[in-house]
This record gives C-alpha cells, structure tokens and sequence, in this order.
C-alpha cells in the first residue's frame, strides 16, 4: 500500500492489532490487510524477584500496554494523519503459562507468577507420575498443585485461574478464553476434542488434595479456542483501558489469545506437521510440529499445540540472552567513558563480529548464562558463571563466541533428546528473536550447535507481535482456508528469509564446548546452594 491508502485504511479502521507481553519487553504492532506493518511501539520492562518469586507487578502490565499503544497511535497520527478510531481485530500473546488466580469479586489472589519460577517440582513431579504425561514446572496446572500442597490460604478462594494473555483479553473483552496453544500450557490437551484432556481433568479432581475444594478444575480453567475464532469483542471498558485518549472505539474483534510460542509458529510459518521453529529471547524453545506421537514422556520436552490444534514437541529453557545483554550493556558503559555512542544495533554487531575471530571451541572458555534456574541442566537458582583455566585463551573473540555458545547450550541439550532418542527431524527450522537482528553470526551459532541448517526471516527480532496481529486477522477474516494454508497463499508468497548451514569445525568446537559445559555443572549448581542472593 502506498501513503494515501494506508490513510484510507486507518481512518475506516481496516486494521489489526497485535500486542504481545515479552520477558523484556511490551510491544504493539499495527498492521494492514496486506499483513504489512505500518506502526509500532513498546515498552522495556523486568522481571523482580520479590520473596522468592519471579514476578510482574500488575500495575505495570498495563502501563506498558498503554505506553506501547499510545507510541504506536502517536506514530499513526504523524504519519498518516488521522487519529486511530477503529481497529477491525486485536490480538493479545505473551509469555506462556505461570500463574494468575482471581476470585468471585475479580480480585487477584497472589502476585503474578511468571514461567521462569522452578517453585513446583513437587507438583510437576506429581502430576506427570499421575497423568503419565510431561507436567512442566511453568504450567498453570503444576502452579495450582503445588499452592495446593503448600496450603496456601488463598486456593480456596479461587474462581478462575488464567494465564498473562489470557488475562488481558478477558480485561479488554470479557471473555475467559484461551487460544489452544496457550490452553496446552494451562492444562493437557485432547487433540481429538480440541479441549482440556476429560480423563486428565477427572483424574485432578479426584486427588484426595483437591477434593477438598468446592471448585472444579473444569469451572475454573478458561475455555479453549482455536484460531480463526473469536474471543468477544472489544467493549467500552477494554477501549479505555486500552487507549487512555479516549480515542478508540469497542467493537473490535478478538483473537483468541495466544503464547509467545504460538505466535513464533505463526511468524515463521511453521504450524504444517515435520516444520520447526526456534525462538530466542530472555528465554528459549523449539518448537517441532508432530507427524506421529512420541514413543515415551520425557520431562524434559512439553506437548503442546499449534494455534489450530496440532501436536508439538516444545524444549523450553529459562535462560538465554540475559547474560549477553548484561555483559553488552557493561561493554557499552566502557565505550561511553571513551565518549564512544553506540545505539543498541551497533553494539551488538561490533561485538558478534568479534565472535568471527574465535577459536572454534571458544578457546577452552566456559560461561554459564543462568539468571535464573533452569530445569534442563537441573540447576535450581541462577547464577551467571564464567570460568577459564590458566591456559585458555582468553581474548574478546573467544570471550563472546563463548556467551553465544552459553546462551544455546540448555537448548542443545534439549533438542539432543528429540533427534537421539526420539529420532524427528524436521523439514525446515526457522528461528527468530532479537539475537538475530544482528545477521549471521548467532545465527551461525545455532546451526552449529543443533547441527542442522537455521533459516531466519526479514522479520527475525520482530515475529511475536506480527504473528499475533496476523491471528486476529485471521479471526476477523472467513474461514475458506485453514491456518495452514491460509499462512502459505496469503502472508508467506514470498518471504524473504536467509538460510545457514552446519560448518563442520564449528560443530566439532561446540561439541568441545559441550563436554566442559556438562562436567562443569555441578559447580554451577553449588554455586546457587552457597552464593545467597
């Protein structure tokens, strides 16, 4: 579209909306019908460990929504001229899974707790012995167990439990739905009945723990929609919330809401069965889209959905970029002593071209990324670890191939259960997140790491939010093609994407990297038993 139609467009409201809630950051996207982007804005934000939880203040999860939309509709009305009244579909994702529960009165019970909390082990442990399937320790259902086996007063008060996307667009809509990607993080999946697995939910209800609640499992878990559905529409109350101007009008449709994960399956194209995706932020995962089921449980992989409802093998880990960006943002304290100013994008690529200098193996250099626990390797509290030995080499090449190589290491060791023992393989791996906004050399890292190649999308750093204003496009559009289809012949008919192989010494130099990354975890784990924060 050129100029004058996107003002056309924006003025009878032929637009979406998506709005995803990042580890890190909030951003709003607003695109056309040609699935274009034509504004955009965001707010920065961080988790707090606050009495041994992982959480966001809710206060904030809305100030950061209205921040990032009132940048975007500032953006619109500077460049094309009219106020941004109507938004013909909205689509809300975030990170997935953790912990809201509201009672009768809508009030919130405890503080938010986030996917990165390792707080329900026992649980987790608990349901997969009982269900015979995979629990994770992030899942609503292992965090509502696990409250359950800590008598925590206020279980008994619980009307309705939810997750972050889910929430937002019961606030914005009414509606107490999720989509069934992010359901599958909420409880089991059926996939023949598209809804909460019915002899798992019995099987909950007749522990002898939850007996004791006048709640059901099935009254207080929200409904289950796939996309191309609609979660309600945008009333009065969500418009104001949303836009404090006062400008936008309700109406909107809305798209069931999603996960971060779903929304980087739809952002690369990759919800047909045999496609994969990898995305990367303040944490990681993979995401495999399942031919066949798999022979055994492994705790360590999640079944969860595509947004229409197919099976996936999900590694997740809870540690990837933090450590990076922490050890970007000391370089560039030294850089602004010597009165050098970098922008973001120009930080990151001065030192990943560093990385194209190193040894293949790091030069014997180990680094431990972990800001929080990470289920994988087993380590219970975080704490970021570099270590050398005398006769390492220790240069600023080394030095951040290393952070690179950290930062995908519990992936790998994920992934390693999926292609050794489970033996899938995929057609095409498609990763996204910020890492790659500097092109090649993480990239690079990935394909070496996972030896198979990477393939990354113009729209690499931005995928969530886009795939998310995509959904809600969908949700408002007819229903003549499925989700599969509908992505191939209208959104993806000539994507601009670049693909990297395996190099056969970087392999070998990550799989050295490996050996001393796995024997050095046990001091890792010490570390966060004897280093109190």
């Amino acid at each position: 579209m050129n100029l004058v139609e996107i003002s056309n467009a924006v003025e009878k409201g032929n637009v979406s909306l998506g709005i995803e809630l990042g580890s890190t950051r909030i951003k709003a996207v607003l695109v056309t019908e040609d699935f274009n982007t034509i504004a955009s804005g965001s707010y920065t934000w961080e988790n707090q460990f606050d009495n041994g939880i992982w959480t966001y203040p809710i206060d904030q999860v809305w100030q950061g929504i209205q921040t990032s939309y009132s940048q975007m509709a500032a953006e619109v009305q500077s460049k094309y001229h009219h106020p941004l009244k109507n938004i013909e579909s909205i689509g809300i994702s975030a990170m997935m899974h953790g912990y809201l529960a509201f009672d009768k009165s809508d009030k919130l019970l405890v503080p938010f707790r986030t996917w990165r909390n390792n707080i329900t082990a026992d649980a987790a442990e608990q349901l997969t012995k009982e269900f015979d399937f995979n629990i994770p320790q992030r899942w609503c259902v292992a965090h509502l167990y696990q409250a359950i086996l800590n008598d925590e007063k206020h279980v008994k008060d619980i009307d309705f439990i939810t997750t972050l996307a889910g929430y937002v667009t019961w606030k914005l809509s009414g509606a107490k739905v999720l989509g069934i990607g992010d359901a599958s993080g909420a409880f089991p999946i059926d996939q023949t009945t598209g809804t909460y697995n019915e002899e798992m939910l019995n099987k909950f209800s007749n522990l002898d723990n939850v007996k004791k609640f006048d709640w059901n499992i099935t009254d207080i878990l929200p409904k289950v929609e796939k996309a191309g559905e609609i979660a309600g529409t945008l009333t009065d109350a969500g418009a104001k919330l949303l836009d404090t101007t006062g400008n936008l009008q309700a109406g909107s449709v809305m798209a069931p809401p999603e996960g971060d994960a779903g929304t980087g399956m739809v952002g690369t194209n990759s919800v047909r069965k045999r496609t994969g995706n990898i995305s990367v932020g303040t944490s990681a995962f993979s995401m495999v889209v399942l031919e066949k089921p798999l022979k055994s449980v492994h705790r360590d992989i999640d079944i969860v959905m595509t947004p229409d409802g197919s099976p996936v093998a999900m590694v997740h880990v809870n540690n990837c970029s933090s450590d990076i960006n922490a050890w970007a943002g000391l370089f560039n304290e030294f850089a602004t002593r010597l009165g050098v100013n970098l922008t973001p994008d120009k930080l990151y690529e001065a030192l990943f071209l560093e990385a194209t200098k190193s040894d293949p193996d790091a030069g014997g250099l180990i680094n431990y990324s972990y800001q929080s626990g990470e289920n994988i390797t087993d380590i219970k509290a975080g704490r970021p670890l570099f270590v050398r030995t005398p006769n390492s080499k220790f240069n600023l090449p080394n030095f951040i191939l290393t952070q690179l190589y950290a930062a995908f290491a519990p992936l790998k060791i994920g992934m390693n259960i999926l292609s050794e023992q489970e033996h899938i393989s995929t057609d095409v791996m498609i990763a996204q997140g910020g890492l790659f906004r500097t092109q090649v050399m993480a990239q690079q890292v990935l394909a070496n790491a996972l030896n198979i190649p990477i393939t990354v999308m113009e729209n690499a750093g931005e995928g969530g939010p886009w795939g998310m204003a995509v959904l809600a496009l969908y949700a408002k559009d007819n229903k003549v093609q499925n989700l599969n289809d509908y992505l191939d012949h209208n959104v993806f008919e000539n994507p601009e994407s670049m693909t990297l192989s395996p190099e056969l010494e970087g392999v070998k130099g990550y799989e050295k990297f490996t050996e001393k990354y796995v024997a050095g975890l046990p001091f890792e784990a010490e570390a966060g038993n004897t280093i109190k924060d």
